[in-house]
């Protein structure tokens, strides 16, 4: 392994990795300093199961409308966050445990796993362009973040089998890519995965204190306790 390669696979994915954090603390902070509006309605509900709930909710697909009337477009959902968490495992791997790549086996499943993903990435950029109502709504950042997610499929299946004897160029690219969108991720909607919880958290909170989720058939609002004179 030349020491270009090295030095891509090593210094350069730490440099990037701490710019992300870096960004993402200052996004935290920020967002943490707005405080939540005090509710002024009676609790009613069970608050921490609300929040238990809300933040499950993405493994829960029957509790959601949209998986359980288009249970196809959840299956695409999980396709392709287990290619991104493959992908990302593998940015670990190669440089750091790559005898785990050198078995066959797992090789085969990870080509699968991220294949799948850059399936569905590519899916999804065709209903993006060719969805009126989704080319409307639809921003540059929208497009870049897909078509990137296309190439580091793309790359990733090309680099996992680790053949840097043979030529280093497909993970010259695969860490090229993951440099790039480890720096723009914090700015793009692929960042959303942060914001995940906190807005559920709040959901669920909100929703617990009123009595309004969980839903339960047997379950009816309690009267408001009465003021002792």
């Amino acid at each position: 392994m030349s020491e270009f390669l090295k030095f891509f696979e090593n210094k350069v994915q730490i440099a990037a990795l701490l710019f992300m954090a870096v960004v993402y603390l200052i996004r935290l902070a920020w967002l943490f300093r707005f405080k939540p509006s005090p509710e002024k309605t009676w609790p009613i509900g069970n608050v921490n199961r609300a929040i238990r709930q809300s933040i499950a909710g993405i493994v829960l697909p029957k509790r959601m409308e949209s998986a359980r009337r288009r249970p196809g477009f959840y299956t695409q959902f999980v396709i392709f966050h287990l290619g991104v968490t493959a992908a990302i495992a593998a940015t670990f791997i190669i440089p750091y445990r790559p005898n785990l790549f050198r078995i066959q086996s797992v090789v085969l499943g990870f080509q699968i796993v991220i294949g799948g993903a850059l399936l569905i990435a590519i899916l999804r950029l065709i209903r993006r362009l060719t969805t009126p109502a989704l080319r409307i709504v639809s921003t540059p950042d929208d497009y870049a973040s897909i078509i990137l997610m296309i190439l580091f499929f793309a790359a990733g299946m090309l680099a996992v089998p680790n053949h840097f004897e043979k030529s280093e160029w497909p993970l010259v690219v695969f860490f090229g890519l993951t440099a790039l969108l480890l720096v723009y991720v914090p700015f793009s909607k692929i960042g959303h995965y942060l914001y995940y919880p906190i807005s559920r958290f709040y959901l669920g909170r909100m929703m617990g204190h009123r009595g309004i989720f969980p839903y339960r058939k047997d379950s009816t609002p309690s009267a408001p306790p009465q003021d002792k004179p």
